[in-house]
């Protein structure tokens, strides 16, 4: 029983990073009339609202476990997505994925060197073998140039991405999950709105393309971050790494439907990311000795 249930899980994040791997487009739409910040404070305020509605009854009683595990999520899930976004007005799109993509072998080291928790060779073998995958996704000209400004602030959005994962990962099984899903939803939202006016930034008018947006993602984060947080109680954060790790392919098959041209380096990164995802099948992140 307890495997249908990890396989379900499984699948679920599966569902998740498609999902990911589709939004590109959206969010490239929306930033054309806003900033990022907007954006994302506004879709995390939309999924904040429609995760209380849909879970209103379960939000009383709130655990200072659950209150500091949803603001802990909550500031990763800001920090990851803004930090990113910053990075992106100084570097390209393709050297940002090359960079995030440290998060795949950073979380099952992290988890090593943090909770004691010593991965199985076939998990550090698909994490590696991942990070070779997206690099080639990023192509040549992703790893090429120097480490400055924008390169900073995108690799520290990639320790946010692996915070946030390796935390949902720590908290699933002691906690409520509509009620932490609610708080990391509503503290994304609040600091990023925080952080416009540092940012020069301010919501823009009557904009309905925006708002469509953020509505239309704002929903399907409820949604998302809802199953991440019920899904990594059976599924390592080892494992899940591996399975998110496949948005960028996605992005490339929808990208691929939708008429672009994906060069064959992206193809071989693509098959890699998948090869990866099946060894980490092959075993299961194991308990350091107490």
């Amino acid at each position: 029983m307890k495997s249908n249930h990890s396989r379900w899980a499984a699948l679920s994040l599966v569902i998740v990073t498609m999902i990911w791997g589709g939004t590109f487009i959206i969010v490239r739409t929306a930033v054309h009339t806003a900033g990022p910040l907007a954006f994302v404070g506004t879709r995390f305020a939309v999924a904040a609202v429609v995760a209380a509605a849909v879970n209103r009854r379960q939000l009383r009683g709130f655990s200072s476990l659950e209150l500091g595990a949803g603001i802990a999520i909550g500031l990763c899930i800001f920090a990851g997505y803004s930090l990113q976004t910053l990075g992106l007005q100084y570097i390209t799109s393709s050297k940002s994925a090359f960079i995030t993509a440290f998060y795949v072998p950073t979380v099952p080291l992290l988890q090593w060197l943090f909770q004691r928790q010593q991965p199985h060779i076939a998990a550090l073998a698909g994490a590696a073998i991942s990070f070779v995958g997206l690099t080639c996704l990023a192509g040549p000209e992703g790893i090429q140039g120097g480490f400055g400004y924008g390169e900073m602030l995108t690799a520290l959005g990639a320790l946010a991405i692996s915070a946030e994962i390796i935390l949902i990962g720590h908290f699933a099984q002691r906690v409520n999950i509509a009620r932490v899903t609610v708080t990391q939803l509503a503290v994304a939202s609040l600091l990023s709105f925080a952080a416009m006016p540092v940012a020069g930034e301010r919501l823009p008018g009557v904009a309905p393309l925006f708002f469509a947006c953020a509505l239309a993602l704002g929903m399907a984060s409820a949604a998302i971050q809802y199953v991440m947080n019920w899904a990594q109680r059976q599924v390592s954060a080892t494992k899940a790494t591996l399975i998110y790790a496949g948005e960028p392919v996605w992005a490339g098959l929808i990208g691929l439907l939708a008429g672009e041209h994906i060069p064959a380096l992206a193809g071989l990164g693509a098959a890699m990311i998948i090869l990866a995802s099946l060894m980490g099948k092959l075993g299961k992140s194991k308990p350091a000795n107490a």
